[in-house]
């Protein structure tokens, strides 16, 4: 017995094979065309914490224990945004990260030993939006141009509204950054950065709050923060991960085939039950009425074809086979369209009902 996975729909859809497949056709063609080399082909994303948060994981308890086990966390659940880009030779060009807050504190430096060619931005509510994008994408320029090997580089993204702006659109256009945009709810599968690095970066985060705890550090303010974040981002973004990530991706060294083999998901209809062999055999031929009856029916007229020896059946196998696949997606529409129409009349006559007793109870 297996208990069924709970699975995103929109996730479901876009791990389509024919998508993915052209997902890598597009990187391919774009990287040939502008001569992309590793070097300059980089991936960026955004990716939250909340400071005082940390993630639920396994321990190793007692036998005798009984419910589950709890974690202190302290809790402050103030906002912020990371912007991290690498490239497929596993370097990373210094953060952006984002904060919630109006100004520059001096001790958010003197305390915390942040670096100093990371960029840190006050906002509003510590997210990121068109403003900061372009922002984030001038400090991508002044940190990569002189890096590069030919005259483009090239940006893996997500479809966040930041990355869609007229601005960025256009400062990418007029600085030779070329961007390719990862098929919807497929980051999981296609993107470096989720499938190498920010796992392992927000485990170590996560560590890193921890020890705090153990201090009786209880609060978790801005400075804490940054000496967590930084010490749990050093761990993380190493040269060994990033080049894990776009290896992962099926990126580099380029290898769809690693992604498409793990590919199971189909958008389509429920199977109808499997067809016993005696059902197959005494099917006799009439107009089908559902998917099953449709297929034993081009399965009768295949078996009577190739008794049929004065000509070469192959054709018309094939014509029947089309028709037969174009029969059983009508008889699977009729079998949907059947089914919604009767849970909508339920639906009506239940209505119907609570209609007549309310108007019963009121004369």
């Amino acid at each position: 017995m297996r208990f069924n996975r709970v699975y995103d729909f929109q996730r479901a859809l876009c791990e389509d094979p024919k998508l993915i497949e052209e997902w890598f056709g597009l990187v391919s063609n774009m990287r040939a065309k502008y001569g992309i080399v590793d070097s300059d082909f980089y991936n960026f994303d955004e990716t939250g914490f909340m400071m005082g948060v940390i993630c639920p994981g396994m321990v190793v308890t007692s036998i005798e224990r009984c419910g589950r086990s709890k974690a202190i966390q302290p809790g402050n659940r103030e906002w912020a945004t990371a912007i991290i880009c690498g490239n497929g030779e596993g370097w990373t060009i210094p953060l952006f990260l984002m904060v919630q807050g109006q100004y520059h504190l001096s001790n958010w430096y003197t305390e915390s030993g942040f670096p100093a060619d990371w960029a840190l931005k006050p906002t509003s509510n510590g997210w990121t939006n068109n403003e900061t994008g372009l922002e984030w994408l001038k400090h991508f320029d002044k940190h990569t141009i002189r890096q590069r090997k030919g005259k483009y580089r090239m940006l893996v993204l997500d479809g966040h509204e930041s990355h869609e702006s007229i601005s960025f659109q256009s400062y990418c256009k007029s600085n030779d950054i070329i961007c390719l945009r990862l098929p919807p709810h497929s980051s999981h599968l296609t993107q470096p950065l989720d499938v190498g690095c920010f796992g392992v970066l927000k485990r170590s985060y996560s560590c890193q709050i921890e020890g705090f705890i153990k201090a009786h550090i209880n609060h978790i303010t801005k400075v804490e923060f940054f000496i967590a974040f930084k010490a749990a981002y050093l761990q993380s973004f190493t040269i060994q991960n990033m080049k894990a990530g776009f290896r992962g991706a099926g990126l580099i060294p380029f290898d769809p085939q690693s992604i498409l083999s793990k590919l199971d998901i189909r958008i389509r209809t429920s199977t109808p039950p499997s067809t016993s062999l005696e059902l197959t055999n005494s099917w006799i031929s009439q107009t089908p009425h559902n998917p099953t009856e449709a297929l034993l029916q081009s399965t009768l007229v295949k078996a009577r074809m190739a008794r049929h020896q004065s000509s070469s059946p192959t054709p018309i196998f094939e014509t029947v086979q089309a028709l037969a696949k174009g029969t059983e997606r009508l008889a699977y529409e009729v079998t949907l369209l059947s089914a919604e129409n009767r849970i909508l009349r339920r639906a009506n006559e239940a209505l119907s009902k609570r209609r007549r007793a309310k108007k019963n109870s009121t004369t």
